[in-house]
């Protein structure tokens, strides 16, 4: 015979499902920084390395926006 389980509270299921859904590379391992450079010299050796620079710094904040504001109050400005 199976005995009825008490249902989850909302909370729990909500955590769990938050937790199976986080995931991120770990920056701190060894391969991570590998595969960083690589791709960074393969960037910087293409051809249009120039033009990618260009709009990276087109669309970069280095201003006082939200963004700087932020860094200000973390002490990393």
């Amino acid at each position: 015979m199976v005995s009825a389980s008490k249902p989850k509270p909302a909370r729990v299921k909500v955590g769990e499902h938050r937790a199976r859904s986080r995931w991120g590379a770990g920056r701190a391992g060894s391969s991570f920084k590998a595969e960083a450079h690589r791709q960074s010299l393969a960037v910087a050796a293409s051809a249009q390395a120039a033009d990618d620079q260009a709009v990276i710094n087109a669309v970069s904040d280095w201003g006082g926006g939200i963004s700087g504001r932020s860094r200000a109050r973390c002490g990393n400005s």
